[in-house]
């Protein structure tokens, strides 16, 4: 199915919606899930909630792509349940490796991010930066921050 017929029939507020979404992106949102936890029940679950925020999200708003929509959700409901473990002082070496890679990225981002004119200056500067790799190299660093 089509993701603007998928889109639509979120604003239809038909439960098919809720269907179709994991029939075609199940497997999309469990991998980016357990690229974060490595643990089938929490990224399950993750999914899962992702389909309950697209519902409570959709409308007012209108992704102009699902698929990075649904990505999106997924990974921030999955670093929240990383964190609620780690808080839980659940830690393993996989988590003790995200948190250092987290934290990485906190350092690059977490500065500025609350003034507009700087978060879209560097996004303007990541844009360039990754214009500028090769197309594999540019595809490891969004894997390596994105899917981590």
């Amino acid at each position: 199915m089509e993701d603007t017929v998928i889109i639509n029939l979120y604003f239809d507020r038909s439960e098919k919606a809720i269907q179709a979404t994991e029939e075609k992106y199940s497997r999309y949102c469990f991998s980016i899930a357990w690229n974060v936890l490595y643990d089938k029940e929490d990224s399950n679950e993750c999914v899962n909630d992702t389909w309950l925020a697209t519902w409570n999200s959709i409308p007012p708003r209108k992704p102009a792509i699902l698929s990075a929509f649904l990505g999106k959700i997924t990974r921030n409901l999955a670093i929240d349940c990383f964190r609620r473990k780690k808080a839980a002082k659940r830690s393993t070496e996989h988590i003790l490796e995200l948190c250092k890679e987290l934290e990485e990225i906190e350092d690059v981002t977490a500065y500025s991010l609350n003034d507009e004119i700087q978060r879209k200056e560097i996004l303007e500067i990541l844009e360039k930066f990754l214009e500028s790799l090769k197309k594999g190299d540019c595809d490891i660093f969004i894997r390596r921050y994105w899917y981590m």
